[in-house]
Parts: structure tokens; C-alpha cells; sequence
């Protein structure tokens, strides 16, 4: 396969893991199974060990329910900030493990840093969410990320370049979403703390 392709699909892996790693896995696994897409490349092939999925699935729920709960969420998003960056880089250099020395080193760097930009534009949109004390904003929030992840893992294999194109504009597009949710917050967090003042 050109290298240029695998770079892309490696990419694409990488920014789906940055959202969630366990959710990337089982999702790629089960559609290598179903045979909706594949073969995957060299050993990234090994997600699809129904081992992997099921512990993938689990790890996937928890992560589901967990940030479900104000507070909860952002404890999880913030501890996941030393897991999701090197597990998007790992899926880039798994994704990219049959190539030459170059192919596989620049996936690593590059998906390692597309994983982190992702994992923290995602802690951001998951502080503000966190403001608000109910669930279904958290909920609705889990339903779009694994939409995302799942479209995504099928296809960056079909379409790399479109898919990764698509991933690139949607992490930019929730780049300037955190800057409009947090500047409301802060703008409706500061008049109430002026209004305090003032009483």
C-alpha cells in the first residue's frame, strides 16, 4: 500500500483514540470481525481477538457511565490525559507496523500529537459540559464521540484521505466550540459573581 495512504489511515486511528482508545478498539475490532472492513494491516489485525473486544467493550462502558456523572467526568477526562495521547501514537505505529522504519516513526510522532490535540480539545468541551448538573448533555455528548469513533474506524479504511480530512475539520470545528462555550461561560459566570458583589 503507498505509504502516504497508510500515514493517512494511521492518522485517522490516532484521532479516534485521542477521543477514546477503548472505544477506537472495540469498534475496529468488531467491524474486522463482521468483515465490514479489512484486512487490517500487520498487527493492528489483533484487535479484532474477541479477547480484546470484549475487554476493549468493557473498558468502553465504564468510560460511558463514568462520564455520565457531573464531576465524575471531568476527574475521568482529566486522568485520561496520560493514557490517550501514547495509546493514539501506539494505534498510529500498529496501523503503520507493516511500513519502513521512516512510515512507522512518523506515524507515532504525528498520531501522538494529533491524539493529544484531540484529547484536549475533548477535555475542554467536557469541562464546559461539565458546568451544567444533569446527564443528558454528558450522555448526548458520549453518543456524538462514539458515532464519531465509529464511522471513523470504517471509513478511514475506505476513504483515508476524506475520512482524515473530515477528522482534521471536525477537530477545528470543536476547537472554536470551546472558545464560544467557554467565553459564554465566563461572560455568564462573571456577571453573576458582579451581581453578588453589588447585593
Amino acid at each position: 500500500m503507498d505509504p502516504f495512504t497508510t500515514l493517512a489511515q494511521s492518522l485517522g486511528i490516532a484521532f479516534a483514540a485521542g477521543i477514546s482508545p477503548y472505544a477506537t478498539i472495540a469498534l475496529l475490532g468488531l467491524a474486522n470481525r463482521m468483515n465490514w472492513i479489512g484486512p487490517l494491516p500487520g498487527i493492528l489485525d489483533g484487535v479484532s481477538h474477541p479477547l480484546v473486544i470484549a475487554l476493549a467493550g468493557f473498558l468502553a462502558t465504564i468510560e460511558f457511565l463514568a462520564t455520565l456523572v457531573p464531576g465524575v467526568a471531568s476527574a475521568w477526562e482529566t486522568v485520561h490525559s496520560v493514557i490517550r495521547p501514547p495509546a493514539a501514537a501506539a494505534m498510529a505505529v500498529l496501523t503503520a507496523w507493516h511500513g519502513d522504519a521512516l512510515l512507522i516513526l512518523s506515524a507515532a510522532v504525528l498520531g501522538g500529537g494529533l491524539g493529544l490535540a484531540t484529547h484536549a480539545t475533548k477535555l475542554g468541551l467536557r469541562y464546559a459540559i461539565d458546568t451544567s448538573p444533569e446527564p443528558v448533555t454528558n450522555g448526548a455528548a458520549n453518543v456524538l464521540e462514539w458515532s464519531i469513533i465509529g464511522s471513523l474506524t470504517y471509513f478511514i479504511w475506505q476513504y483515508p484521505w476524506l475520512a482524515l480530512g473530515l477528522a482534521l475539520l471536525l477537530l477545528v470545528l470543536a476547537l472554536l466550540l470551546v472558545r464560544v462555550i467557554w467565553r459564554t461561560l465566563k461572560g455568564a459566570f462573571g456577571s453573576v459573581f458582579s451581581r453578588e458583589l453589588k447585593g
